[in-house]
């Protein structure tokens, strides 16, 4: 899943460039979070938490801590996070080499939806981000599905429940157990957290009081005896980030 930060203090373009992100990923099918700041300030007061996102959407033109001086601090904390500087100007090319920013994208741009997919074509061809599928022969008919957008698995009297994250989290059944399931999946970094659940480590927030907080603020239970072990690969996981 992606994680986007867009910083605008004119809602307008924060809105806009929203809108036309939201809509190449849709496309894509591709998961993705999307968070929006009005002021290079906000940005720096997340700290190390600047660390979660991997792109980055930054205006240059801002009134109290411009987008220069924030792309700087977000440097102090990652060297990683894909900078792309929106501006209505053009002549920050020095500035923007020494923080490594992999576009400038024009504000007045008539095709600043064309300059958006291209700029995210070029970043994804640069992580080497690869949409992995798979088709299921689901009870409501056979579909494709990204891996990424799964969210978790419920085992069910014999039948699998299917939470899967589109313009919202839509379920789909099919006959199986969750065993062949868990092995299908195992180089998809799903684990299971129980013997009904098989779950999307890229969407647990949290592992704590013998629960998984999911991105979509839904609590799943782990038996005592699976605890340290889902805890472990949480960790894990978010280590690798």
């Amino acid at each position: 899943m992606l994680k986007i930060a867009i910083c605008d203090d004119e809602k307008v373009f924060r809105d806009n460039i929203n809108k036309y992100v939201a809509a190449y990923l849709n496309e894509k099918e591709i998961s993705y979070e999307i968070d929006t700041f009005s002021s290079g300030k906000e940005i720096i007061d997340l700290g190390i938490e600047i660390k979660q996102y991997n792109i980055i959407f930054l205006d240059i033109n801002m009134d109290d801590v411009d987008g220069i001086v924030t792309a700087q601090k977000i440097r102090e904390y990652s060297s990683e996070i894909y900078i792309v500087f929106v501006t209505a100007y053009i002549n920050y090319s020095l500035e923007g080499y020494k923080v490594e920013a992999i576009r400038y994208l024009l504000k007045n741009n008539t095709n600043l939806e064309a300059s958006i997919s291209e700029c995210m074509d070029a970043i994804l061809h640069k992580m080497n981000f690869v949409v992995k599928k798979k088709k299921f022969k689901f009870n409501e008919g056979e579909k494709e599905i990204n891996i990424d957008n799964i969210l978790y698995i419920e085992s069910k009297l014999h039948k699998l429940q299917f939470y899967i994250m589109e313009d919202k989290i839509k379920i789909y059944n099919l006959y199986g157990t969750l065993n062949e399931l868990e092995n299908e999946l195992k180089d998809f970094h799903f684990i299971r957290i129980h013997q009904s659940y098989l779950t999307n480590l890229k969407y647990i927030r949290s592992v704590k009081c013998y629960k998984v907080l999911l991105c979509n603020n839904q609590e799943l239970l782990i038996p005592k005896a699976r605890y340290k072990n889902v805890k472990d690969a949480f960790i894990s996981y978010k280590g690798e980030l």
